[in-house]
């Protein structure tokens, strides 16, 4: 049995998507599993033991371009992929659709028109899962693996996970130092009202006893981390990361704090402690939580149907409750 799964963007949520790969094979290991993505994120899949071979396309060149000509070649080159059984469309997105309908099968699964953002996506399919948007996203991606495929992945078995981002070289941390804890802060994200605020960042690397990292990804955001670093201890500002050298930072450090953004998920996926901020955008839908992934959520009331980027919540979260949350976690892995 031939299967593609298409979730083109963004980073988190591929991760997330990503979540089903390993319960799919060990239901059956014959299956060959393909994934189409966008251009940019190919290094985040292409270690996974679990996916037989992963197709790009590059839509966000056409709409830079503005061209018809280049979106329509993107699209017909999927065309000579395949023929597979079944296309699940874990994007639920009306260019996610498209591709998948375009993808040669015999069934093209997807959520239904209640189900997702953008509910005209669901005509493009032959078979559609109801399922709340409001659910928790790994749950949505597990339901509706099972669904398309007549499988049963648990809620106990993603609570079990194996890791499943794989680090191909290891970034050296030798000059940070091994005899404090090290944590990696995310401090950037898709949009302003997700950001925690640089000054509080400060207060909390001058109240826990370990070595900070700090990520950058654009000019702005190496601002933000210098600003913190002018003012705190302990604080070692990393180079610009590929995907690949961003999985080996994570899966060697103690813990991971930051906002609702794809590198904190991704300390998730590798199974690495973390504590995630929310503030404009639903915690209990965009994360799982174990005992060792933690969030902290500001007390706006989210609507997930229509995120309010002008709710800068994140920034009434109290110092204090991070560090408590941190400590406690740190204690867990000595």
């Amino acid at each position: 049995m031939k299967i593609a799964i298409v979730k083109l963007s963004a980073l988190g949520d591929i991760v997330h998507a990503m979540t089903v790969l390993q319960f799919i094979k060990l239901d059956n290991q014959q299956i060959q599993i393909d994934w189409i993505v966008q251009e940019e994120y190919v290094q985040l899949l292409e270690s996974n033991p679990d996916i037989n071979q992963v197709h790009t396309v590059n839509l966000k060149k056409a709409k830079k371009m503005k061209s018809f000509s280049i979106f329509f070649t993107e699209l017909l080159k999927l065309r000579k992929l395949g023929p597979y059984h079944t296309v699940i469309d874990m994007q639920g997105l009306i260019k996610s659709a498209l591709i998948s309908k375009i993808i040669p099968s015999r069934v093209t699964v997807g959520f239904d028109k209640f189900s997702s953002r953008e509910g005209i996506s669901a005509m493009f399919y032959n078979a559609r899962y109801n399922i709340s948007y409001d659910e928790n996203v790994i749950l949505r991606n597990i339901q509706l693996a099972n669904f398309a495929l007549g499988i049963d992945i648990t809620k106990e078995q993603v609570e079990q996970k194996k890791p499943y981002l794989i680090p191909e070289k290891i970034f050296n941390l030798s000059n940070v130092g091994n005899t404090k804890k090290n944590i990696l802060l995310v401090t950037g994200a898709s949009f302003k009202a997700k950001i925690y605020p640089a000054r509080k960042y400060t207060q909390l690397i001058k109240k826990i006893d370990a070595n900070f990292l700090l990520l950058w990804g654009n000019d702005d955001e190496k601002k933000f981390v210098n600003d913190i670093a002018h003012k705190a201890d302990n604080v070692f500002i990393l180079e610009k990361l590929d995907l690949i050298s961003l999985i080996s930072i994570i899966s060697q450090v103690d813990l991971v704090i930051g906002s609702d953004t794809g590198p904190t998920h991704m300390a998730w996926a590798l199974n690495i402690p973390s504590i995630t901020l929310f503030g404009a955008t639903p915690g209990n839908r965009n994360s799982f939580q174990t005992s060792h992934n933690q969030i902290i959520e500001s007390e706006s009331k989210v609507n997930p149907y229509k995120i309010n980027k002008t709710d800068f919540s994140i920034r009434e979260i109290r110092v204090n409750d991070i560090v408590k949350m941190t400590r406690k976690l740190l204690k867990g892995i000595e």
